[in-house]
């Protein structure tokens, strides 16, 4: 293919070797648009031995390669290692030594896949980048807006709320409108052998969804912040080896003995304590989001909405109170119990991704003079 051919507008496609990325590919050509496949080498060294076969192992170029190859479009293979372990992997592990729980697909997404890609579009003359991510950028008038994909069960966009509008105004998502079942039906009818590649559910660097060894092989043994295990009293009950274990709702880990289930229900960064409690202790009214990023500008006053505050997490009905210094209260209509500060809070109006930000920690009334040093359970 001609790069240097203007006569159809080029677009930089991200290609992840599977089979989402791939339909997109064809799709975007049968649109006419002139399709250059660039698969982003994020994975450091550590990774490869061990996730060969994930998204950040060699065999994803290789089939990104074949695709590419099949459909005949150019493919290249950048690689950003230094800046995923800078912007995604120590964002990973220093929201962990805060005691708070990372979405690092969110922070992948916005520096990464429709941030450095950008600046690899305009080198290889391209004005438009794509990705395969399930969910709808429509411009309008007044800018771009970002919807929720067709397929309710693959809809992605929760990940990509952080996006700016020039973001997104130079995006291209072509699945938005498609099932996964349809766009399997597409790859399999094309004869890609990727059609029926299996999707991981880890985070990409994680092999395993193993957070711990990933942690102490990243992190090293004396990075970790040891301390106590208090319950609402302020009784210590117990030792951990680092608050980068635990999150928020957590029930493993906290040893037994206790005569009932008991749950973290905070974490605190600054003591190196975590705090249990009973089931109910988890449930939250509300919570505060912080760096907020709004597509269509910051809400101008109280509105219904609702949310979601994880990914795997059913959207809420609550109501929005926009606060100054890019913040924001989030007022649940039922309590809920899944509130767990570093995760990500999305805000909707029906299928519009109106954007959301960052759960913040509520600090319980817990004061540090009332932690004992008196350890009265085994240490953990």
């Amino acid at each position: 293919m001609n790069l240097t051919n203007p006569a159809k507008p080029r677009v930089l496609l991200g290609m992840s070797g599977g089979v989402d990325s791939s339909v997109a590919a064809y799709l975007l050509k049968e649109q006419g648009y002139e399709v250059v496949g660039v698969t982003m080498k994020v994975w450091p060294q550590d990774c490869v031995s061990r996730a060969e076969d994930k998204c950040c192992g060699p065999q994803a170029v290789a089939d990104a390669r074949g695709v590419a190859h099949q459909l005949e479009i150019p493919h290249y293979v950048v690689d950003e290692a230094a800046d995923f372990e800078r912007m995604v992997i120590d964002y990973f592990t220093a929201e962990y030594k805060q005691g708070r729980t990372p979405n690092p697909c969110v922070m992948c997404n916005e520096k990464l896949k429709f941030g450095a890609m950008r600046d690899k579009a305009k080198a290889l003359g391209a004005d438009l980048i794509a990705t395969g991510h399930y969910a709808r950028i429509e411009q309008t008038a007044n800018g771009p807006m970002l919807k929720k994909a067709v397929d309710a069960k693959k809809d992605q966009s929760y990940f990509l709320f952080s996006l700016k509008p020039e973001q997104l105004a130079s995006s291209l998502t072509p699945l938005g409108a498609l099932t996964k079942p349809e766009v399997r039906g597409i790859a399999q009818k094309l004869g890609l052998r990727v059609y029926d590649k299996e999707e991981s559910q880890e985070i990409c660097f994680v092999p395993g969804n193993d957070y711990t060894g990933f942690l102490k092989s990243h992190m090293g043994e004396k990075e970790f912040h040891p301390g106590g295990i208090f319950d609402k009293a302020g009784k210590r009950i117990g030792d951990h080896k680092g608050i980068e274990f635990y999150t928020v709702g957590q029930r493993k880990g906290l040893g037994g003995g206790h005569g009932r289930p008991i749950y973290v229900i905070d974490i605190d960064a600054a003591t190196q304590s975590v705090i249990v409690g009973d089931e109910e202790d988890l449930s939250r009214p509300d919570c505060y989001i912080r760096q907020t990023s709004w597509v269509g500008g910051e809400p101008s006053g109280p509105i219904e909405i609702t949310t979601k505050i994880r990914y795997n997490y059913p959207e809420l009905k609550a109501r929005l109170h926009p606060l100054p210094g890019q913040r924001a209260r989030l007022e649940f209509l039922e309590p809920q119990k899944a509130v767990s500060p570093g995760q990500a809070a999305v805000c909707y109006q029906g299928d519009v991704v109106l954007g959301g930000g960052w759960i913040e920690r509520t600090e319980l009334p817990l004061p540090v003079d009332k932690l004992t040093t008196e350890t009265t359970a085994a240490a953990i």
